[in-house]
């Protein structure tokens, strides 16, 4: 926090681009793992078996494909912000606030909201408090948190908190086999970890047949594998190549090479889910069947208040009823460091885009004192938002809810996916196909989304009744029609419709990438662009003050204010002062050293090498 220069938009923002591999790696990591992970996965993995491990290993390729094909692009054209390269790469401003906007309803719906609730449902095992005042809490620590410390500090406190995870996931995960009696017996345990009280005539507290298999049947199953091919990899890819919490890391690396080195990193780390979190999530079924299996609504209710189910309490069991009281309180350091490392990396990141992409859209003349306090105070906008919609995340998903986070994406992101995917790869791709595309694929997409809210997947207990459209067609298959949907509407539109200029091509797309550094012939809201421009307005601001000060005017501020000031970052200047120089425009190279660039290649074959024996292994 001394370090980072909280008080400008770059210090606040930016980190300056100073992160080397390990930290970015590390945050990479702590910011996709978060809470939720730790509840919802190790909660899919008690309702369902080892199928949900199929988007960790599919994150593990993607973050790859981050590192070596979409970041060069994101480098070349020095952009801060992913809506900012939209604007950039297709000219206008309707893409950029369209996506803006967007991210911004992602981050509430399937981010914040859903990590606030999993750390609840923690904290409400461990100290029966009520769930909305442990939100309550949490949100107290983590907006304070937030709001005083800039990028820098997040990252590297994702990297703290990615030790303490990996420490207090071995231990539990140590337990928890030790309990059970080792791997053959939770092959066996699994099968037939049944509740005593089930609802009767019905399919409630029954473990699947395909629990450890991934790929599984294409019509009945509840992850059909032509799905978990298709449909789950472009959602993956918007993800870990576009989305602006995991991009905004990368491009906080000095340079390239320790990019793709935080990239291999975190592709590495995304092996250990499926044996720290999934896996203890299934031994806490066949060691509390009547807790985590729940199969009677009203047992549900009252052993978690869910009448759907109680598998998001698996991993939380486990804690509070296998490990010594120590080993507790480093559990709950655990959760608590996956919570704030994904809601301050969130919060930062959501309040980037809204002050770069939006507010300057509203008030182009705003200081870098605005900007500022416009960030912080969007932060608790988010908090209220985001407090608002956890019951509607509560009761979806058949309690399962990780399975909410990936069903509620597959519906908003492939659009946003393949417009990236077409901006990056295909030069001929113009702002009318890209618009457009998005458009159709987005009103589709919520419609789908509203159709599920309106018809939500019924209780084990209960009929199906719901319509063919959501009932037949699987959210992973519907994933990859919006896909392919979105593609022919952006390529159509685009071949029939005038090329994009120049300066929307250089440095922009992969094939461009090398091109000469030009200067944009029209104004682009970038950081660099704009800080000079705010430096004079706030140049011209402090003159007028000092005009039409008194003398009554104080010439020092108190120390409780100062201090006020130094915990938001607000640092003012003293009058008479002059404004600080201009920092220096980030060179944006793409050289590497060719030794290093040697061993991050060799890491790459191995790393994609483990990841499709793991998934063959599985499948």
């Amino acid at each position: 926090m001394w370090k980072t220069k909280r008080s400008t938009v770059d210090g606040y923002f930016l980190a300056g681009k100073s992160m080397t591999w390990w930290p970015v790696g590390s945050s990479l990591f702590a910011t996709n793992v978060g809470s939720g992970h730790f509840i919802g996965l190790a909660g899919s993995g008690a309702a369902a078996g080892i199928g949900a491990i199929a988007y960790e290993w599919n994150g593990m390729l993607m973050v790859l494909v981050l590192g070596w094909l979409f970041l060069p692009i994101y480098i070349a054209s020095g952009v801060t912000t992913m809506p900012e390269y939209l604007q950039r790469r297709f000219g206008g401003k309707r893409i950029q606030l369209s996506i803006t906007v967007l991210y911004l309803f992602i981050y509430i719906f399937t981010k914040i909201s859903v990590d606030m609730y999993a750390g609840a449902v923690f904290i409400q095992q461990a100290l029966q408090w009520n769930i909305y005042l442990a939100v309550v809490l949490l949100l107290s620590i983590t907006a304070f948190y937030t709001v005083t410390g800039g990028l820098a500090a997040v990252i590297y406190t994702d990297a703290m908190q990615t030790g303490i995870m990996l420490i207090g996931g071995i231990a539990l995960m140590g337990f928890s086999f030790a309990e059970v009696g080792g791997w053959n017996a939770l092959m066996e345990g699994y099968a037939t970890a049944i509740p005593s009280v089930r609802f009767p005539n019905s399919t409630c507290g029954i473990p699947r047949d395909d629990a450890f298999h991934l790929f599984r049947d294409p019509v009945t199953s509840d992850l059909p594998w032509p799905g978990i091919i298709i449909g789950m990899t472009v959602p993956s890819m918007w993800y870990w190549c576009s989305d602006q919490v995991i991009v905004q890391r990368s491009l906080a690396a000095k340079n390239l090479t320790h990019a793709k080195g935080g990239s291999l990193l975190a592709s590495y780390l995304k092996i250990l889910p499926f044996f720290l979190i999934l896996l203890p999530g299934m031994i806490s079924r066949i060691l509390y069947p009547d807790e985590v299996a729940c199969g009677d609504p009203d047992v549900c209710t009252e052993i978690c208040g869910n009448p759907v189910g109680c598998s998001d309490i698996a991993y939380a069991k486990l804690v509070m009823e296998l490990l010594p009281s120590g080993l507790r309180g480093l559990m709950m350091a655990v959760m608590i460091a996956a919570l704030m490392s994904s809601l301050t990396s969130i919060f930062n990141s959501s309040s980037t885009i809204f002050t770069m992409d939006m507010w300057r859209f509203l008030r182009p003349r705003a200081t870098e004192w605005e900007l500022m306090i416009v960030g912080r105070v969007f932060v608790l906008v988010l908090v209220v938002v985001s407090v608002l919609w956890i019951p509607v995340v509560q009761a979806s998903q058949g309690g399962q809810l990780f399975i909410y986070i990936q069903s509620v994406s597959t519906y908003l992101q492939p659009p946003v996916a393949i417009v990236f995917l077409l901006g990056c790869f295909w030069k001929r791709t113009n702002e009318k196909g890209a618009f457009w595309g998005l458009v159709l694929g987005l009103l589709l997409g919520c419609l789908r989304m509203v159709l599920d809210f309106i018809y939500p997947t019924p209780p084990c207990y209960e009929e199906d009744g719901r319509p063919d459209v959501v009932k037949y067609i699987h959210y992973l298959y519907f994933s990859s029609m919006l896909s392919v949907l979105t593609l022919v509407v952006v390529v159509v539109i685009s071949l029939t419709t005038e090329k994009p200029r120049p300066e929307q091509v250089s440095r922009l797309t992969w094939f461009t990438r090398f091109d000469p550094v030009e200067k944009p012939t029209e104004q682009v809201f970038t950081v660099e662009g704009s800080r000079e421009t705010l430096e004079t307005i706030t140049t011209e601001t402090h003159q007028r003050k000092d005009s039409a000060s008194s003398v009554s005017r104080v010439q020092s501020q108190s120390r409780l204010t100062s201090v006020l000031y130094w915990l938001c970052g607000m640092e003012r200047r003293m009058e008479g002062e002059k404004p600080p120089p201009p920092p220096e425009t980030a060179i944006c190279s793409l050289e590497e050293k060719p030794c290093l660039l040697h061993i991050i290649n060799t890491n790459l074959i191995i790393c994609i090498s483990v990841a499709i024996f793991i998934i063959g292994y599985w499948a």
